[in-house]
């Protein structure tokens, strides 16, 4: 979720999702004013007489990695301008320290930051073999699997797409914390932009990785954020939501990366014919 946000040499902001009051830095001692996406994180900027201090909170449950970018005139930055780090769960940490360059002028700073649940730092359980996302004794066509030219390239190599009907049971590939779930869409399209109507489930796995199950249909979330799943676990509904052209579940494993982007990681998954290395479009296997 991309919050970004103007601060003026009086300290006000200029069309930000969340509203920085007015902070005229020479006249306070200290003041604390926090520009937040959601309930999720928090970037608390506390202004002093001479310098602001940027601190990045975590608001839930687990991990998160976010990256901050801070553009300045007349102000010095402690540290490089644009950071990625994790905050562990409910952690918040001091980030940059923006101090005035010249004692005569007040200086002013824009803040843009963007988040993603996980750890950049995950090392992903190679030992891992994971169940094909849907009920045993089951098999679904394998649209695009590792590689596929028409949308799994970059970032999304390793991620898989099922071609499932409507409605068909979608089960945990491994265990793990439910993260983030949205349910409330009902809109599957193609052109730019439509990604934001996909529903889905994150779950956290116990390495930092996440599992991310998506393009479910409207009010097919069957699991709750704070919930533990185990592997093969009923968690959701198959359908055809966000950036999509045909019904599908899209699955990957996830390692967090800059600008609240996701790195897919290859994985193994356990079929009735054996260990599937690297999934083929066109594939059929068999859930265990």
């Amino acid at each position: 979720m991309r919050c970004e946000v103007n601060v003026s040499p009086a300290g006000q902001p200029i069309l930000a999702l969340a509203i920085l009051l007015v902070v005229p830095i020479l006249a306070l001692a200290k003041d604390s004013r926090s520009l937040c996406s959601g309930d999720w994180m928090c970037i608390n900027a506390v202004t002093g007489s001479d310098q602001v201090e940027l601190h990045a909170a975590n608001l839930r449950d687990v991990p998160i990695t976010f990256t901050m970018r801070v553009r300045t005139r007349d102000m010095h930055a402690d540290r490089p301008a644009t950071v990625t780090e994790t905050l562990a769960p409910r952690q918040s940490r001091l980030v940059i320290v923006l101090r005035r360059a010249r004692p005569d002028r007040l200086g002013d700073y824009r803040i843009a930051y963007d988040w993603t649940v996980g750890s950049k730092d995950a090392v992903h359980d190679e030992s891992q073999v994971y169940r094909l996302p849907y009920a045993a004794g089951k098999s679904y066509r394998v649209l695009q699997g590792y590689g596929s030219r028409f949308s799994h390239t970059g970032l999304e190599q390793f991620a898989v797409d099922f071609r499932m009907p409507e409605g068909t049971p979608v089960h945990a590939a491994r265990e793990g914390l439910v993260a983030r779930t949205e349910a409330s869409n009902n809109i599957g399209c193609w052109e730019d932009g439509c990604g934001r109507y996909a529903n889905f489930i994150v779950i956290l796995h116990d390495d930092g990785t996440t599992g991310e199950y998506y393009h479910l249909q409207q009010n097919g979330v069957l699991v709750e954020a704070g919930e533990r799943v185990e592997a093969g676990q009923k968690i959701g509904l198959s359908g055809n939501t966000g950036h999509t052209t045909v019904p599908h579940l899209h699955f990957a494993v996830y390692r967090a990366a800059e600008w609240g982007m996701t790195q897919s990681i290859p994985v193994r998954f356990a079929s009735a014919d054996g260990i599937v290395e690297r999934p083929r479009r066109g594939g059929r296997y068999q859930a265990t």
